[in-house]
């Protein structure tokens, strides 16, 4: 079996030299563990002030596509939804509030968020209907019509 070559060449003199791929890997390996080393906890982004993604169930009945994100602390108001074609598109955000005292910890997100969702068929676009009840936004896409199961009945 042969193995692959390659051609390096220094001081204008062009050599062979076999190549091993598991020293690339070990490279590599090596590379991210001194990056890894280098970053600390408290050296990362703040990721509760930027962009997150709401928790969401979607679910497909035989007239519509149902869906819950889990929008806590967040107003109507702060809320815009969108449908075009088979696609949703929630956008929104959550403020900061008020603080009095020291903020010791933090585990909740702040700030804006977005959810898009592709579903599988059509909707009828007119009718969707939305509620904002407990921190649940709740969505109710219908289908067309044409796109409903029949029941044929046997006779």
């Amino acid at each position: 079996m042969a193995l692959p070559v390659r051609q390096t060449s220094g001081n204008g003199v062009t050599e062979l030299e076999r190549w091993n791929p598991f020293e690339e890997f070990d490279r590599l390996h090596r590379q991210l563990l001194s990056w890894l080393d280098t970053w600390s906890p408290l050296s990362w982004p703040d990721v509760t002030t930027t962009a997150f993604t709401p928790v969401a169930d979607v679910e497909e009945t035989d007239d519509a596509y149902l869906v819950e994100l889990e929008v806590p602390g967040i107003k109507r108001d702060d809320l815009d939804i969108e449908v075009s074609g088979r696609r949703l598109s929630v956008r929104g955000e959550r403020k900061e509030k008020e603080r009095v005292g020291v903020l010791r910890r933090r585990e909740r997100a702040v700030g804006r968020f977005s959810y898009e969702l592709t579903l599988p068929s059509g909707i009828e676009e007119d009718e969707v209907e939305a509620r904002l009840d407990d921190g649940v936004l709740s969505i109710r896409l219908p289908k067309p019509e044409r796109e409903r199961p029949r029941r044929i009945e046997i006779r």
